[in-house]
């Protein structure tokens, strides 16, 4: 029998106050979106690649506040030992020990927390290394390497006070320094190269005393405390990291082999009491679906996220089968630059051709969530539904009118992208294939590896559509930003010049109701043209050994091995 669990949240202890912070909790209590450990609403947004994951909100109650700033005080998640396994399993008390192996579906493509690119090993580095803050199974904002922080009234000054007795897994103290080069490195500050756009509005990064740091940014966002999820590594470690990576998580490197996988060992000195439970996790690269199956039911990989769904039907007598929100969203993306998309009523045609409905319950089981343009539904006070705009099941004929008038009655050869390893993007590639017949594209599927998509579709641009699910925090602009014309994420090329202008207005204000508004238009112009066409929010059904217990699912994209277990 399948089993589906519903996230539910539970109020962190924050204190607030000032009108800033009031921006931030109004729009961070509003639910969870998509995976991972994604730098916030910047151009380092991930891709799972399929694509790329996300970040947390926060909920807090208020407290009252000093001195005009707002403080984040402990949660209390952050400070206890794991809760009950969403498995349904309760928390042991002596169950330590064991290994597991976990099936993922891409390589990784940069062992440096800085510079990894895709959401798939973003989800396995939140083992590794944390930031300030980081996300917490609710869709809290929860804090890590601080212990607190203020933000100043203006929204100009960010005030971290470090947790004491934090270690990096090279067995030395995390410092203020090693705080002021992460932050200084990520932000460009070190060498003029930002590598979280978010970031480069920092204009200083100051040691106030051995437990306090202070950044200063050049205009308040009440969005950028989620960037602080960056990874904080030792000073001057630098380009080291790539080849052997030193966090603070609660798993440490061990080694790595392209194509095959990663594996971590318990960090003993990991700052949560209590965790994790395993002494070893392996991540193991799967080649397919077929292979990742037959690996589950011969129990030689434990874990598997994001099933097709007839492969959890396969899986549901064997195995805990349970379904999950995620913070993704899967699109035809189309390259607004190549002919013929670079012309709208193509895109448009393409967008009328397709039938969500049929994609969702022959990939999906029904289980996702129909949407029209980058914005994740559960982001309610943000998200407007267009799916009306085009429909959700096919609309053959009016596709027909817009490829006549645009001078393609008789059709196209379109070429699909996709990571081979990506069962769920793979079958839906074959399902919307057949839907283009009806309007004359012949849509051929070319499977690649997750370093080719990367290269030539993702960096490259060198693509006519590919198919794939973007990741997103718990900010409305994280998916909204790579649409900007300049963006170095926007890999379809959409351009827009009132797009920009209405995104710069969105991110300036900090009227709550005001920059809603601003993304609801935002939403609009990327549906009206077409800029790709948007499928759905898929949920994440996930294969779990019944010998494990402890799993807790985000709803950002990541996997946190610290709370698993063995039960048997």
């Amino acid at each position: 029998m399948r089993k589906f669990f519903h996230l539910k949240n539970i109020p962190g202890k924050k204190k607030l106050c000032g009108f800033l912070f009031t921006a931030l909790l109004t729009m961070a209590v509003l639910g969870g979106c998509a995976g991972g450990t994604g730098e916030s609403s910047g151009d380092n947004s991930s891709v799972e690649s399929g694509e790329i994951p996300l970040d947390s909100g926060s909920e807090q109650e208020s407290t009252g506040g000093t001195d005009g700033e707002t403080s984040a005080e402990e949660s209390a998640s952050g400070e206890s030992t794991a809760e009950a396994g969403q498995a349904g399993q309760e928390t042991p008390e002596n169950q330590y020990g064991g290994s597991i192996v976990v099936g993922i579906q891409q390589d990784i493509d940069s062992l440096d927390p800085h510079k990894a690119t895709a959401a798939g090993t973003k989800e396995i580095l939140f083992n590794i290394f944390e930031g300030l803050v980081k996300p917490d199974e609710n869709g809290n904002l929860i804090n890590a390497v601080a212990s607190d922080y203020t933000i100043s009234e203006d929204g100009l000054v960010y005030t971290f006070t470090l947790r004491e007795g934090v270690k990096f897994h090279n067995g030395n103290a995390v410092t203020a320094e090693d705080v002021k080069y992460s932050l200084e490195r990520v932000s460009g500050l070190l060498d003029g190269t930002p590598l979280i756009s978010t970031l480069s509005v920092i204009e200083a990064v100051e040691i106030i005393d051995e437990q306090t740091v202070q950044v200063t940014v050049g205009s308040a966002n009440t969005e950028l405390i989620y960037s602080f999820v960056a990874a904080i590594i030792p000073a001057g470690s630098g380009e080291a990291e790539g080849a052997d990576p030193v966090g603070t998580g609660p798993f440490s490197f061990v080694s790595y082999e392209p194509l095959k996988g990663i594996t971590m060992t318990k960090n003993p000195d990991y700052w949560q009491e209590g965790l994790p439970y395993l002494d070893s996790v392996e991540f193991k690269i799967m080649g397919d679906g077929d292979t990742s199956l037959m690996e589950l039911q011969g129990g030689t990989i434990d874990f598997y996220a994001y099933l097709t769904d007839s492969q959890a039907q396969a899986l549901q007598d064997s195995h805990q089968v349970i379904s999950s929100p995620t913070n993704m969203v899967q699109a035809l993306f189309l390259n607004n630059a190549v002919e013929p998309l670079n012309d709208v009523r193509v895109r448009q045609a393409i967008s009328y051709a397709l039938d969500k409905e049929a994609i969702n319950d022959f990939v999906a089981g029904g289980n996702g969530t129909l949407i029209s343009s980058a914005m994740m539904p559960t982001l309610k006070e943000y998200y407007v539904d267009l799916n009306d705009t085009y429909g959700t099941a096919a609309n053959v004929e009016k596709a027909k009118e817009l490829m006549a008038d645009a001078g393609y009655a008789e059709g196209f050869d379109m070429e699909i992208a996709i990571v081979s390893t990506y069962e769920f993007h793979m079958q839906t590639g074959e399902v919307i294939a057949e839907q283009l017949k009806e309007i004359g594209i012949q849509a051929t599927i070319r499977g690649m590896d997750n370093g080719t998509w990367l290269d030539e579709v993702y960096n490259g641009r060198q693509f006519d559509a590919t198919i794939t699910a973007l990741t997103c925090d718990m900010t409305p602009g994280y998916l909204m930003n790579r649409f900007q014309t300049d963006s170095k994420k926007n890999f379809i090329n959409f351009q827009s010049p009132e797009y920009d202008e209405i995104y710069l207005k969105a991110q300036a204000t900090l009227d709550p109701a005001e920059k809603a508004e601003y993304y609801k238009e935002l939403q609009k112009i990327l549906c009206d043209e077409a800029g790709s066409v948007f499928i759905q929010a898929p949920a994440n059904m996930t294969a779990i050994s019944k010998r494990l217990a402890g799993y807790k699912f985000y709803p950002v994209y990541v996997q946190d091995m610290s709370t698993v277990y063995i039960v048997e």
